[in-house]
């Protein structure tokens, strides 16, 4: 297809030369932050640096054609774009690569990312949305190659969504679909399957998402012969191209180093996808990485001379420059003068970000040298604690973790002792460490009074003649009454559209409320997280489905190292309240029978793992969730869609509670705590030992993460003294999470008369068929006899031996 390029208006030439000589301007700041940089991580001040260098034009061509609105998911090169468009600047650099806790140094993650990440703020303090329109947003970057790509397949469709769902409030979101999702990647990057599986879906969704590669013709340090067919992305997507018969993708090609073919790409790209609603693809070749992948190796060490060479010359801030002189936009002498106050700019910037984050540290250091010098002088332990004292002076640029460690290991040898100067220090280090650990351990979870947690529990509410009903009944009810509540609210998934999921839960939806807010996905688990977590960065409040619990392992990485992670690595500053809908648990044979639960509870911290016994319970915390803005996953169990539940006639409004166990029976014997199909069984055996005497409590987990926020548990354990944690997961899996949460945590040991127990699957994932769950899984006799057991060892004349 023949496109027309897009130029810029027409504009004086003194404009044109200010307008040239600022880019040059930010592309030389962007190179000397990136050689100081490396400077400062081989003098030990910074760990790690990992620079733009190479790349600063395609990115300040990309920053001509970003607009307020648009949004940003790239990878950990593109600090030239964040200085073009004045949201990072070289202060900001060096106060990232000391890894500076204060997010007003520090606004890219207030230390907890190494530089190279760049994020935007989309809330204000108590959490609302900023006017994101009115902005230039970025969403949170992270370092796992090509996982970007999964959250900007939704950035670019919540523009389509804006743009063709009626009812929404999108003031602060979108201006009528116009905004572009900016992709940005390494070309060996694109080896990677979610490059791959990004570029299919949005093809196949037709959404304005604009993908720069940056091809650099290594990957590391192995060349693109061993990365990419062809050694040519573009070359071997070329099946992607749109026709006029068929929708595709737009696909340009330009060099790095060609600064006007750069600008004119770029419009180009933008106004196709802005207006057209087309995925664009601009493949950037000739582009150089003048000092290698980062500061852990050198280039030299891979790259011939030729190549070495090749890169010196065509360094494209070096033809950038000679382009310049050659237009006659600037002097020889101009560019020089320019370029020598980079230099000081960037330096000073340097010195001066140094010495903020010293300051600080400092003045703690004086304190405590104080605090010492008194400790010491009356203690028998003088000489011990002077050292201390003298190796704390003798660190001229001290750090938290100095001042932590000195300080603690000094009340070891005051141990015995009682006096003022004790209770000083004592109270100096517990003020220090709980002060200090929230800058590196907040914002894991909401800390707004709107969290999750704080939604207060709607119990069902039945009529006198309630109908007793398919579980599947009371979540697609449920979810039709939260479509029309929540005009933002959708939900997408493999066959959740058409059919209504595979167990009917949407069934009819799609016909009432459209294919765009139920709708039907490939097959394709990673995009459809991704889908979620960019919508959600956008303000919409999408549902998932992933169609079984263990293709969330296709997922995982983008659950655990995106999703999980937002809220914690930019402070608070970014949320992405995503629903994961799915199902699991006591399927008989190997797939979709819950086997992943001991990974999740562990991989996914940040986000909730919901576990409801049934599908009245599950409803209810989706309805909770809604209320909140926090992201969570909420595991439905596979076999109870068809199991009779009575209809409860304020559907859309009950709200399970979140990090609350639920009491089904209680007892005085032993406490039997579970979740799930399994919690069935639980209560069935907890009547069969009625009969032999055995008078157990029941209580359902509901939530894994978080769990027991009351402590209820603990409260029945003290009555009971007895615990037994059942569980279809693996040996040393959820249970034994469970068992740390509340013997450990809740202080549970000091109440129990046995030893607490754990019940849990065999080892192996489940085996197929009826006898393959019983023999393979807890089962009723299993759980009988385990309960049996621990009243035998405390009581046999009671309960003598059964086998």
């Amino acid at each position: 297809m023949k496109v027309k390029l897009q130029t810029s208006d027409d504009i004086s030439f003194e404009d044109f030369r200010t307008q040239i000589l600022k880019d040059y301007r930010t592309a030389v700041t962007s190179r000397e932050c990136s050689l100081l940089g490396r400077r400062e991580v081989l003098t030990g001040k910074a760990k790690f640096g990992i620079f733009g260098d190479g790349k600063e034009l395609p990115q300040l061509a990309m920053a001509r054609s970003f607009q307020n609105g648009d949004f940003r998911s790239g990878y950990y090169r593109d600090q030239t774009f964040m200085m073009a468009l004045d949201l990072f600047k070289p202060k900001d650099f060096f106060h990232g690569l000391y890894a500076t806790t204060d997010m007003e140094k520090e606004p890219m993650s207030a230390g907890r990312q190494m530089g190279g990440h760049f994020v935007t703020h989309s809330l204000n303090e108590d959490g609302s949305w900023r006017n994101l329109t009115k902005q230039k947003n970025s969403s949170a970057d992270i370092s796992p190659t090509a996982a970007q790509m999964p959250r900007l397949l939704g950035l670019a469709q919540a523009s389509k969504i804006y743009r063709h769902v009626e009812g929404l409030d999108s003031a602060n979101f979108s201006n009528k679909g116009n905004e572009v999702a900016w992709g940005t990647i390494g070309n060996a990057s694109t080896s990677e399957g979610l490059f791959f599986e990004t570029i299919n879906a949005a093809g196949v969704l037709q959404v304005p998402m604009v993908i720069s590669i940056w091809d650099d013709d290594y990957g590391i340090s192995v060349p693109a012969e061993h990365h990419t067919t062809k050694e040519n992305i573009s070359e071997i997507l070329k099946g992607f191209q749109r026709s006029e018969e068929k929708a595709g993708y737009e696909i340009l090609k330009v060099k790095g180093w060609d600064y006007t073919a750069l600008i004119h790409t770029f419009e180009n790209a933008s106004d196709i996808a802005r207006e057209e609603h087309v995925p664009v693809l601009i493949h950037v070749i000739e582009l150089t990485q003048p000092q290698g992948h980062s500061t852990s190796g050198s280039h030299e060490r891979y790259k011939s001379e030729e190549r070495l060479e090749w890169e010196k010359e065509n360094d494209c801030n070096k033809r950038f420059r000679e382009w310049i002189l050659e237009k006659g936009i600037a002097t020889e002498e101009e560019l020089k003068t320019l370029e020598l106050t980079i230099k000081r700019e960037v330096r000073t910037a340097k010195k001066e970000a140094w010495a903020e984050f010293l300051a600080p540290h400092k003045e703690t250091k004086k304190t405590l040298i104080g605090l010492l010098e008194n400790v010491a002088n009356t203690s028998p332990n003088k000489v011990f604690i002077n050292k201390i004292k003298n190796d704390l002076i003798a660190i001229e640029e001290p750090i938290k973790r100095d001042l932590a460690s000195l300080s603690r290991k000094a009340l070891r040898y005051l141990l015995g002792e009682n006096t003022a100067e004790k209770v000083a220090l004592s109270h100096w280090i517990s003020t220090f460490l709980d002060k200090t650990q929230p800058l590196y351990s907040s914002h894991l979870y909401s800390e707004l009074v709107t969290k999750a947690t704080n939604v207060q529990a709607i119990a069902p509410v039945y009529d006198h003649n309630t109908e007793n009903v398919d579980g599947r009944i009371i979540l697609r009810d449920n979810f039709d009454k939260l479509f029309g509540n929540y005009p933002e609210a959708l939900v997408f998934g493999e066959d959740s559209g058409a059919i209504g999921d595979v167990n009917q839960g949407l069934e009819g939806l799609q016909k009432k409320y459209g294919k765009l807010r139920v709708a039907d996905t490939g097959i394709r688990e990673a995009t459809i997280v991704g889908q979620g977590i960019g919508l959600a960065l956008r303000g919409l409040r999408p549902i998932a489905e992933i169609q079984y619990l263990d293709y969330l392992l296709y997922a995982i990485q983008t659950l655990s190292d995106d999703l999980a992670t937002l809220l914690y690595r930019t402070v608070g500053k970014q949320k992405a309240p995503l629903i994961i809908r799915t199902r699991g648990h006591r399927l008989e044979g190997i797939w979709h029978s819950g086997s992943p639960m001991s990974g999740l509870i562990h991989l996914l911290r940040g986000i909730y793992i919901l576990v409801p016994r049934d599908m009245t319970r599950a409803a209810g915390f989706y309805n909770t969730l809604l209320k909140s803005d926090e992201p969570a996953l909420v595991i439905e169990s596979l076999n109870g869609y068809r199991l009779k539940e009575p209809l409860p006639s304020n559907l859309g409004e009950l709200c399970t509670p979140i990090g609350v166990v639920e009491t089904i029976k209680e007892g005085t014997d032993i406490t039997l705590l579970s979740y799930g199909s399994t919690l069935r069984i639980v209560t069935q055996v907890a009547k069969e030992l009625k009969e032999v005497g055995i008078d157990a409590e029941v209580i359902d987990a509901q939530s894994l993460l978080p769990f027991d926020i009351n402590q209820d548990v603990l409260k029945s354990v003290k009555k009971t003294n007895r615990l037994l944690v059942i569980d279809e997961d693996t040996p040393g899996g959820c249970s034994a999470y469970l068992i740390q949460e509340i013997v450990e945590k809740q202080g549970a040991y000091k109440y129990l008369d046995s030893a607490p127990q754990t019940l849990t699957a065999k080892a192996h994932r489940p085996a197929y068929a009826t006898d393959g769950d019983y023999f393979s899984k807890p089962n009723a006799e299993d759980i009988f006899e385990k309960v049996y057991e621990i009243m035998h060892e405390a009581n046999p004349m009671d309960y003598p031996a059964l086998r």
